[in-house]
């Protein structure tokens, strides 16, 4: 038999160690991006073969309406802090990034899949900043939204 399918979500949560002389980081990201959206292109189309398109656009608002409730949380309350010396996101820029994510989605415009994929934020430690993980979590997930609302 065949193993798992690769999706979407294994091109975008890959890792690669980095070595001296190894990859240009940058060239690799963008192909990855380029396959993620390949992926993402397909799993859609999969999607509306299989439960129509009418059941895929429901998951989809679904998934959206989950989203924005994590969105509509307070300023500095939308995801957990860190703790101790811990690296963490700065709250502030997060948190822009979030309400740009929230109007666009109010707005029926979603973003650019890059404009989440690509966004950097200071370094904070521990209760001064947002935990990464959950915030790389939760961008993942809008980037897997936008990247089959924009294909």
């Amino acid at each position: 038999g065949r193993g798992p399918a690769m999706t979407s979500w294994h091109v975008r949560t890959v890792g690669f160690d980095l070595v001296r002389g190894g990859y240009d980081v940058d060239a690799a990201d963008a192909a990855l991006d380029r396959i993620e959206d390949a992926f993402a292109r397909r799993e859609k189309q999969r999607g509306e073969e299989r439960s129509g398109s009418a059941a895929w656009q429901t998951q989809l608002r679904t998934q959206e309406q989950s989203l924005r409730a994590q969105l509509a949380r307070p300023d500095g309350e939308r995801f957990p802090r860190g703790s101790g010396m811990e690296l963490t996101y700065d709250i502030e820029a997060v948190d822009d990034l979030c309400q740009r994510i929230e109007e666009s989605f109010a707005m029926g415009q979603p973003l650019p899949p890059d404009a989440v994929r690509l966004a950097v934020f200071k370094s904070r430690r521990g209760s001064r900043g947002y935990r990464e993980a959950s915030v790389d979590a939760f961008l993942d997930r809008v980037v897997e939204l936008l990247v089959v609302q924009t294909v």
